[in-house]
């Protein structure tokens, strides 16, 4: 497994683009992508030589995270790219693993599946693809 991404719970999409941006140089690398089933709008950034960064904010009250973004939001997750999803989970699982979202279309990845479960206290994400929806591969070289 390899790391992929970061994820960074925001309370707004627009102003945490701008201050990654202004901050730290990145600059958006993908569409706005509604994750229905997670209830958040994410956007990927992307930076030369550094790991791209997943900002959400949720797009509901009944979003896991809206708590959480209330109160400044940070941290979300670290998410891992495997070979083989089914068969990561699989091995975890049987490690102790807990799942807290089961392998699940995950629209930021052109439905291909994902994953979640917890590492101690941080929310880890499992995908085996390096699809991002509406990646602007010629703005931003390599995923």
């Amino acid at each position: 497994m390899v790391v992929d991404h970061i994820g960074v719970v925001v309370r707004s999409l627009e102003e945490g683009i701008q201050t990654w941006t202004n901050l730290f140089g990145y600059h958006q690398s993908s569409d706005v992508v509604l994750n229905t089933r997670q209830k958040v709008k994410v956007v990927f950034l992307s930076k030369a030589d550094s790991l791209p960064v997943k900002l959400l904010e949720p797009s509901e009250a009944s979003s896991p995270i809206f708590a959480f973004a209330r109160r400044g939001g940070g941290l979300h997750h670290v998410c891992f790219r495997c070979k083989d999803l089914s068969e990561t989970v699989a091995d975890l699982a049987a490690k102790g693993a807990n799942f807290i979202v089961p392998p699940e279309p995950g629209e930021a990845f052109n439905n291909h599946k994902i994953a979640f479960f917890l590492a101690g206290h941080l929310n880890v994400e499992l995908i085996d693809t390096e699809e991002k929806a509406g990646w602007e591969t010629a703005s931003s070289g390599s995923q």
